[in-house]
């Protein structure tokens, strides 16, 4: 059966990992990369703009304010790339996100007609380029273009969130609330990170004790079963 594209203002749980299951983030670094990716691509611009923005504006400051250190100059560049981003339609509507060693998980709402491919394209070349050239390595980095589950109504996307934002516990790595590489944290308002709708899934439980209360029964549930293949990643 042909499978159906990813539908204009529809939720899909996307995932992926490494080839042959190999890890693909290694540090800090790694993980703070694609996450700082997911927030570039999330429009139609290209790469060299993106880069020709961000040398002008450390061109600019160099001239200007000599005093600043390199890297005070390369945050402020970075700021005024997000600045021209922040103003460009987007792509797709990032729910939730979790970063594990070897594979990630987001929930993404698509907002324009082929957006989820095009960021999810954008998303992955990005980041094995930048692989790529750091760990002096060729070829492909991801075991496939992504995988996609359409979560067709709220009880599918609300597991799903739970699933997503609770994965680090259900592989038995940390306990999810603790976990930094995850969009839970955001969630319980640990964190004020910008980079989710949270609202989209709170917005629909009581309050925030109710939303974690779900998330650990996901996390029980998940971790009693043998049978989750459809979601997991082995």
């Amino acid at each position: 059966m042909r499978k159906v594209p990813p539908q204009t203002g529809e939720f899909y749980h996307i995932y992926n990992r490494g080839v042959d299951k190999r890890e693909i983030f290694y540090c800090h670094d790694d993980f703070a990369r694609f996450i700082r990716n997911m927030r570039l691509v999330n429009n139609e611009s290209k790469a060299n703009k993106r880069d020709f923005i961000k040398r002008e504006e450390i061109k600019r400051l160099q001239v200007s304010e000599t005093g600043y250190p390199v890297s005070e100059t390369k945050r402020l560049a970075e700021h005024k790339l997000l600045d021209y981003i922040s103003e460009l339609p987007r792509l797709v509507e990032i729910i939730c996100y979790c970063l594990m060693s070897n594979h990630y998980h987001l929930i993404l709402k698509q907002l324009v007609e082929d957006g989820i491919s095009k960021f999810m394209q954008s998303l992955n070349i990005a980041y094995s380029n930048y692989f790529n050239t750091k760990y002096n390595r060729t070829g492909t980095l991801f075991e496939s273009k992504f995988k996609s589950v359409h979560l067709k109504d709220d009880d599918m996307l609300l597991w799903t969130s739970g699933y997503v934002n609770g994965n680090s516990q259900i592989h038995k790595i940390a306990k999810a609330e603790n976990y930094q590489w995850c969009s839970y944290q955001d969630y319980l308002n640990k964190r004020s990170g910008t980079l989710c709708n949270k609202n989209i899934i709170l917005n629909q439980f009581k309050d925030i004790i109710s939303y974690r209360e779900f998330v650990e029964l996901v996390i029980e549930e998940c971790q009693g079963r043998k049978d989750m293949q459809k979601l997991i990643i082995e």
